[in-house]
């Protein structure tokens, strides 16, 4: 038999006929001969009447309390579900995620899961019951109750799918699928029939809220696919399929996100020497922030400033951790800027398409916004932006890369599951030894790339434009360039770093000196660099991943030069003659998780 697993949010469990609308679809599921396994959340706006009910009662509720407390929402879901479903004529049984053998570690609020025990569940499936999972929860090694943090149900949903073998994990919500931008924001925004699980890590790690990025993390890692679906009851569209295929492999862009609320902070002044970002780091991780960009401009006079971002639920405890890091290393001062927003654009396609950048750096310069900083990825190109300008960044670069119209080479769903049943079955082996780690952070490997070439534009006007005229200059050259940072700006000026292969220096060096020209600004290149890579899935969300990296390199003695992070990458830049030194110590950092 198949087996499927379901999830259903907040907004599909609402109330009783919302309930039993969900009861009705799992029981279909089953009748035309698959397994079932239901996921559900707690019902509408319950989360927020509980933390509401804690504030009332306290200023500041122990993590501990607030996860015994947040969980019974869930708890409430899944008995009314199983009743539902007992009355409608089927059979159910309802389980927490204890009872579930979810393990985790024990970061109340934000907990990974260590491992899942499926023997009960596939017990209860055998004898032809569905089986009601409470979503968003687990167990710590001590019995404490744990909550997975925002989007935990789509991650306990995808978690079973991996752990069952299902044959898919089908996510419901109140959309229809996955847009090429939010709708709510720009009314040409289009949804997609398939977006691998790549693209759909960055978007969902950007801001957008169909899926939470440590599902997807789960699905690329355990090669499930995901489909996400409308819940309403008079709806049966076929939704998105997220797998290994993107939507059509010729387009260099298949999406675009905002994450509105971002706060930036800056370190100035920092000590241009070995150990500086990993004493800033260890200080992050050590409070439990995830970094989203890190900038670290090019040094001037031996100091250099990082700057990075973090959600703004986090930026209390980040700017104390930053605080105390910037008072050991000796750093000038911590500065914390206005509200800010990112937009970032997304595709497969852009690793081999030159142009990508300064196509979005011109939208934006032409809708009047301007880029405050600038970093890249192999499938993304981000950009900091005024927040009040965010929306309107949004809509001028989805239109630019005409993401509205539908592509003439699309991938099917069909080609999409087909794509995923393939890759499980090949990767078979390497999925069941994972399985053994579930969340745990998991690296690919190191690589380190000593054919590119770093050539910088200093001190260049903080003004809208001038990234867009410096890119449109090399796409007209057809350079292709790997890494893009741009730093965040002091007295109105800024720099703008840029990686080429080394054949394509003095071309890169001509294009920067001519626009150091026009803009009254300076050159800086550097021939004999090494970019070292650090893939995996989860080397952003796991605060850990870049401590590692930056302690290896302080230990040899070694200074990063920029930096560059994604979803599944940190990539940094280091003088040419300590890339094989370099490459040495982060393989021997992370020889514990490569897989």
């Amino acid at each position: 038999m198949s087996l499927i697993v379901q999830k259903f949010g907040g907004t599909s469990v609402a109330d009783a006929e919302k309930i039993r609308a969900a009861a009705r679809r799992a029981l279909r599921a089953q009748q035309q001969g698959a397994q079932v396994v239901m996921v559900v959340s707690a019902m509408g706006k319950n989360t927020d009447v509980l933390v509401d009910l804690a504030g009332q009662v306290c200023d500041s509720p122990p993590a501990r309390e607030m996860d015994m407390l947040l969980s019974t929402g869930e708890q409430v879901s899944v008995a009314l579900m199983a009743m539902a479903i007992h009355d409608l004529g089927g059979q159910a049984v309802s389980l927490t995620g204890a009872q579930m053998e979810i393990r985790t570690d024990s970061a109340h609020g934000k907990a990974r899961i260590r491992s899942i025990g499926a023997d009960r569940i596939r017990a209860h499936l055998e004898t032809g019951r569905i089986v009601i999972a409470a979503g968003f929860q687990g167990i710590d090694e001590d019995l404490n109750i744990t909550t997975l943090g925002r989007g935990g149900s789509d991650t306990t949903a995808v978690a079973l799918a991996a752990v069952l073998g299902a044959d898919a994990c089908e996510i419901y919500t109140d959309v229809d699928g996955v847009f090429t931008t939010d709708p709510r924001i720009e009314p040409a925004a289009r949804k997609m029939d398939c977006v691998s699980h790549d693209e759909m890590l960055e978007l969902a790690s950007l801001g957008a809220g169909v899926m939470h990025s440590r599902s997807i993390e789960f699905g690329k890692k355990f090669n499930v696919p995901i489909h996400v679906r409308n819940s309403g009851v008079f709806t049966d569209a076929p939704g998105t399929i997220i797998g290994p295929l993107p939507e059509s492999p010729d387009r260099p862009v298949s999406g675009a996100a905002l994450t509105k609320n971002e706060a930036q902070l800056t370190v100035a002044g920092v000590p241009d020497t070995p150990g500086v970002s990993l004493a800033l780091l260890e200080a992050l991780a050590t409070a439990n922030t995830t970094v989203d960009m890190i900038v670290q401009n090019r040094a001037r006079d031996g100091r250099t400033d990082i700057s990075f971002t973090v959600l703004d639920s986090e930026l209390k405890a980040a700017e104390m951790a930053a605080r105390l890091a910037a008072e050991r290393i000796g750093a000038r001062e911590v500065r914390r800027s206005e509200p800010v927003s990112k937009v970032s654009v997304v595709g497969l396609g852009m690793a081999r398409q030159a142009g990508v950048a300064q196509v979005m750096f011109r939208a934006l310069a032409d809708a009047g916004v301007n880029i405050q900083a600038i970093t890249t990825s192999e499938i993304k190109v981000s950009c900091l932006v005024n927040r009040d300008q965010g929306q309107e960044a949004l809509r001028a670069v989805h239109r630019a890369f005409e993401l509205g119209r539908e592509p003439a080479n699309c991938t099917t769903a069909g080609e999409s599951l087909a794509a995923a049943k393939e890759a499980k079955a090949a990767d078979a082996g390497a999925v069941i030894a994972r399985l053994q780690a579930m969340e745990e952070l998991s690296i690919d490997g190191c690589e380190l790339d000593e054919t590119q070439a770093l050539v910088s534009l200093r001190h260049a006007p903080d003004q809208p434009g001038i990234s867009a005229a410096v890119f449109e200059a090399i796409a007209d050259r057809g350079l292709m360039v790997d890494l893009i940072v741009q730093g965040i700006a002091e007295d109105g000026r800024t720099d703008i770093g840029l990686t080429v292969p080394r054949k394509d220096l003095a071309a890169a060096e001509q294009i920067v000196a001519e626009m150091a020209k026009r803009f009254q600004g300076g050159v800086a290149s550097e021939k004999e660099i090494g970019i070292l890579s650090v893939t995996g899935v989860g080397v952003r969300s796991h605060t850990g991943a870049a401590t590692r990296i930056f302690r290896a390199l302080s230990e040899e003695g070694i200074n990063v030069e920029l930096i560059g992070t994604s979803e599944v990458k940190l990539s940094v830049v280091v003088a040419g003659e300590h890339g094989a030194r370099a490459l040495k110590a982060a393989n021997a950092a992370f020889a514990d998780v490569i897989r």
